[in-house]
């Protein structure tokens, strides 16, 4: 007689186990169920993924909140306080046009978006804080916050981690500013101020800077920067269709893949070689080149020299 009356009082127990599980332990309500993975982006010197959703296509054909993010400034400026916040809520990066700047990133507001020559991109690095910041407000976004890309590859959007703890935007390392000057769309007043701040490229680059077809870079030219990385794409214009193969560090770089580049993404100048060991032709490009058939060496890079 008691192992019947034993046996239904387990699986009694059993059973309201189960019922407690899917049931919330202070309220009785359903659990709730985990959220949907998010596409996320890692932070430059955290050495994880952030909170950030990375989002494709604008602000408004996901829905945005209006007076949020980039519509919290429309006209420019710098936020604060309360203003500030809401600002960080999400940033638009397409890729666009500017005055003479096509092609150029632009923000949710339609207001030009800058590089600086003086930071790094290997490593993601800001140097302009303080006063350099008022001027030159650089593009953040808060924890749990979005970033919405139109023309822009996923792979190059990051996070830099600034001096006073926000996280700026980075386009191919390159960490990413507006100017307090310009207050609406097409204004590119920041361009090429000091020899040093220029619009950013799709690609990292700076805009309205010739790319490429010289022999040697011109050293005394403030605006060329040695390139430490590239990405080399098989097809013409950075095409998503066709494959890519990156390099990095400082002098000769032989492609695990030669003969095939047709288009450059690199964040300054870099020489190109059309044998391995950086040797035979090569020519010297400064910044993103669209197309290498138009300087002749479409196919035809077996090695890269950086640094």
């Amino acid at each position: 007689m008691l192992r019947t009356r034993v046996l239904p009082l387990a699986v009694l127990l059993a059973a309201g186990a189960v019922l407690l599980s899917a049931c919330d332990s202070t309220t009785g309500a359903p659990a709730a169920q985990p959220p949907a993975a998010q596409s996320t982006i890692p932070v430059a010197g955290q050495g994880g993924a952030s909170d950030l959703s990375l989002l494709a296509g604008t602000a408004k054909s996901n829905n945005a909140t209006k007076g949020t993010g980039d519509w919290a400034m429309p006209n420019g400026g710098v936020a604060s306080g309360a203003k500030a916040q809401v600002a960080q809520k999400w940033v638009q990066l397409t890729a666009g046009k500017a005055g003479d700047l096509d092609p150029v990133v632009v923000n949710g507001a339609g207001l030009t978006l800058y590089r600086f020559d003086n930071d790094t991109a290997n490593p993601s690095k800001s140097n302009c804080n303080g006063d350099c910041a008022v001027t030159w407000p650089p593009v953040t976004v808060a924890p749990g916050g979005k970033i919405f890309i139109a023309g822009l590859k996923k792979s190059a959007i990051g996070l830099v981690t600034r001096a006073d703890g926000t996280r700026q935007v980075t386009i191919n390392g390159w960490p990413v500013y507006r100017f307090a000057k310009d207050t609406k769309p097409g204004d590119t007043l920041g361009q090429g101020v000091g020899g040093t701040w220029f619009g950013v490229t799709p690609t990292g680059g700076k805009a309205g800077v010739p790319a490429g077809g010289t022999d040697q870079p011109d050293a005394g030219d403030p605006r060329v920067t040695p390139a430490t990385s590239a990405v080399l794409f098989d097809d013409a214009n950075f095409s998503d269709n066709g494959a890519s193969q990156g390099v990095a560090g400082r002098g000769c770089q032989n492609l695990s893949r030669p003969d095939v580049t047709s288009s450059v993404a690199a964040p300054g100048s870099l020489k190109l070689w059309s044998e391995k060991n950086c040797k035979g032709q090569s020519v010297v490009i400064n910044g993103d080149v669209t197309d290498l058939a138009k300087l002749d060496f479409d196919d035809t890079v077996a090695s890269v020299f950086l640094g």
